[in-house]
């Protein structure tokens, strides 16, 4: 990668599944951007999963690993699928996302959940109640039920079998997503709803507190506002638009977020931000991939939805890269491409045609060729 001070490095990992086919995409799309706006970024290909493994005996190798180590942005595809059983558990384990999140303390996890009128006809929403909504997700993804010690599969005296997992929270943990969630809703419509199970888990009682003494000491111009996270899925799908940014734990953040795709349209519309702390530099290490997983079930061929991945490439310009106008650019050409017509099998009405990965990769292309070209006609 470039030594320079002013260009921010990128580290472009498919993984598996679909996930070298939809990044592919996006990295069509850095590359427009790097071409067309000058944006000072260099880019590492690197790969993960099944193909090192069977090479180096490590699904993470030495090579991915160090350009994720120099890389203030990864741009990550997806993980998993069939080919997991060829790899040893202890191997997985040794290079997980999980791993990966606590490794860099990604702590704050951003959904963007924004209904695109485009697909009001194939979405599984009423096109009413999904007018207007645009919200976001924060999930604390470092702590949690994840992470929590002891976990582990025993058997009983009486042969029985018994899985248990530790769910926990500390002030500090809860206090540093709390206080993302607040300043992100300061520069948007100024209401974070909190969600945890209060009623029901010590650790949700915790979580709550510590949210309302935080609101007070620093945020009371913030709305504040609480929910359990059963009403929260409700909600949800009953009137989404009613949320501007909900904050909760990692384990309630991944259910939560999977059923708010359901007013974008798909999963696979999805993008995400994982954001670490800010360093003396000013600067944070940042982990972008779309929601979705690996889909082993259509890898290879060449139907996935890349808009997920490639709205992720949004957030990155705005995020990392300080490029506001030209995320606000992306977002319109996705929005565009959309209006026009293209889809992908996922979102797509009956009887539309549907185009492949990489179509709809020249379909958002084209959008923004068109956009760019209007703005300096």
């Amino acid at each position: 990668m470039s030594t320079q001070s002013n260009m921010i490095k990128v580290a472009v990992v498919g993984g598996e599944g679909i996930g070298p086919e939809v990044t592919a995409q996006s990295r069509r799309v850095l590359d427009w951007f790097a071409a067309k706006r000058n944006v000072p970024m260099t880019l590492r290909e690197a790969q993960y999963g099944l193909i090192p493994y069977l090479a180096t005996g490590k699904v993470l190798p030495e090579d991915t690993a160090e350009a994720m180590d120099e890389a203030d942005a990864i741009l990550w595809g997806a993980t998993g699928g069939p080919e997991t059983t060829e790899v040893p558990a202890a191997a997985r384990k040794a290079g997980s996302l999980l791993g990966l999140r606590s490794k860099y303390d990604l702590y704050a996890n951003l959904r963007p959940i924004m209904a695109s009128p485009a697909l009001s006809a194939s979405a599984p929403l009423k096109a009413e109640v999904l007018e207007g909504v645009d919200f976001v997700i924060i999930r604390e993804l470092t702590s949690g039920i994840y992470f929590g010690e002891p976990r582990g599969i025993e058997t009983l005296p009486d042969g029985q079998r018994r899985g248990f997992n530790t769910e926990q929270y500390t002030t500090n943990q809860i206090r540093r997503v709390a206080r993302s969630a607040f300043e992100l809703a300061r520069t948007r419509r100024n209401k974070v709803c909190s969600v945890d199970k209060a009623n029901v888990l010590e650790t949700s009682v915790v979580w709550r507190e510590e949210v309302i003494a935080l609101h007070k000491e620093e945020f009371s111009d913030v709305e504040l506002t609480h929910l359990y996270v059963d009403n929260a899925a409700m909600q949800i799908v009953r009137e989404p638009r009613q949320f501007d940014v909900m904050v909760t734990g990692n384990i309630f953040g991944d259910i939560l977020s999977d059923c708010a795709a359901m007013a974008s349209g798909s999963l696979g519309m999805l993008p995400s931000a994982s954001l670490g702390p800010v360093d003396r530099f000013g600067r944070r290490k940042a982990l972008y991939e779309p929601v979705h997983g690996s889909a082993p079930d259509i890898a290879g061929n060449g139907v996935a939805n890349p808009l997920g991945s490639i709205l992720s490439v949004a957030m990155l310009l705005r995020l990392t890269l300080n490029r506001p106008a030209d995320a606000d650019l992306l977002e319109r050409a996705v929005q565009t491409a959309l209006a026009s017509g293209a889809r992908t099998a996922d979102i797509a009405e009956a009887g539309a045609k549907r185009l492949s990965t990489v179509q709809m990769g020249d379909a958002v292309l084209n959008a923004l060729d068109k956009i760019s070209a209007k703005e300096h006609a």
